[in-house]
Order: C-alpha cells, then sequence, then structure tokens
C-alpha cells in the first residue's frame, strides 16, 4: 500500500504495551497494521522486543517438573492444524487482511450518513475497531472523546483542528480531543479507528443516531 512521508507515530508507551501484549485486540490490530507501513515504528519495536528478550534470558530459571514431558506432548496434540494461506490482498496491509477478508473494493460498507460508510472489524466491550470511507472533502460530525480513540489513514487524507495526516499517520484522541476531521479535496479517505468509548457529539441529531450507528 501506498505511503507518504510518516510523519505522525505510536508513542514508545504504545510501542511497549504492544510489546508486552497488553494491548486489546483492536488497539493491537491498529498498531500492526501502522508497524507494516512505518519503518522507523517497526524497527523501534523490534529494539523493545529484543530489551524484552534480554530481560527475560536473564531471570532465574524455574525448575522442571517431572511432568514437564507428559504436558508437552499433550500441547502438541492439541495444537490445530495449519490454516490454509489466504491470497494477499494487494490494497491493505497485511495485518488486516485477515480481519477484512477481502480488498478494499470489495468491502461491504455500510452508510452511517453524508456519504460516510464503515465496516466494523471488532465489536468486543472493551473496544471497537472499524473501516472509516469518507468522501473527498466531506467533515466527519464535529465530536470530542469519552475514553480514546486511535485513527490509522489507510488511503487518502483528513485534517483537523490540530494537524494533517495522511497514509501510514497515525492520530490519537482522548477526552481533551474536541475535533473535526476533514477528508482531503483530492481523494476519498479510508482509515482505521480504535476507540474504547462511544464519541461525544456536539449535535443532537448525531446523539440520536449514534446507538444504531454503534459509534
Amino acid at each position: 500500500m501506498k505511503t507518504h512521508d510518516i510523519k505522525h507515530h505510536l508513542s514508545k508507551k504504545l510501542l511497549m504495551a504492544y510489546s508486552a501484549g497488553q494491548l486489546e485486540e483492536g488497539f493491537a490490530l491498529a498498531i500492526a497494521t501502522h508497524i507494516s507501513m512505518c519503518d522507523q515504528c517497526r524497527a523501534e519495536l523490534e529494539s523493545l522486543d529484543a530489551m524484552g528478550g534480554a530481560i527475560i534470558e536473564n531471570l532465574e530459571p524455574n525448575e522442571i517438573g517431572s511432568d514437564a514431558f507428559l504436558k508437552t506432548l499433550a500441547l502438541i496434540d492439541q495444537t490445530p492444524e495449519q490454516a490454509p494461506e489466504r491470497p494477499k490482498q494487494k490494497s491493505l496491509p497485511e495485518p488486516l487482511a485477515d480481519y477484512v477478508g477481502c480488498d478494499l473494493d470489495d468491502i461491504d460498507w455500510r452508510p452511517i450518513g453524508m456519504g460516510v460508510k464503515q465496516k466494523i472489524l471488532v465489536n468486543s466491550e472493551k473496544v471497537s475497531a472499524r473501516l472509516l470511507y469518507i468522501p473527498a472533502g466531506t467533515a466527519v460530525p464535529e465530536h470530542s472523546h469519552k475514553g480514546r480513540e486511535l485513527t490509522l489513514v489507510l488511503k487518502g487524507a483528513f485534517k483537523d483542528e490540530f494537524d494533517y495526516f495522511g497514509p501510514g499517520d497515525v492520530e490519537f484522541a482522548d477526552g481533551h480531543t474536541h475535533h473535526t476531521p476533514v477528508a482531503s479535496d483530492d481523494e476519498d479517505c479510508i482509515c482505521l479507528a480504535v476507540t474504547d468509548a462511544p464519541l461525544k457529539f456536539n449535535k443532537l441529531i448525531h446523539k440520536i443516531a449514534q446507538p444504531f450507528l454503534k459509534i
């Protein structure tokens, strides 16, 4: 997938949490996808992984129980067969392809108003992750946040009150963020948005529709 000169990267705190396996599924998906697009964050993650591996190697090993061999054999017997390889989707970063299951052009989008569409990928009690399609020049309704939101641009670009975000860029928003993202005029914007709480829309009509749209 084509990326521009990525300027907005993941924080070290997020990379450390990802390396330690401490993130919920939706946020882990967004970070894995960004890493597949960003050499800088991928290199930093590799350093963190190496550091964690070195720490583990220096820990004193626990005594191995007499039944360890039998337990290992049992785990091997329970290991599922490897799934057949799925054809790679050229317009999607590899971490996303398993969730979407098709190419960008074939996504079954659900309209949510003003030309904006979504495809929900993860919808758990704690976190939701969705693809958003925003037509060129279209603004997402003004809103703030009850929790955290991580947005990764996959195609096109958008801008808000804070900056401009192109392919590969990430924007992190929280309860202090109040903005109106607008897709660039020259191309539709497709992004991956992950939230751990509903958005806070300003207008009543958007608040009424929110439960039905699951945003």
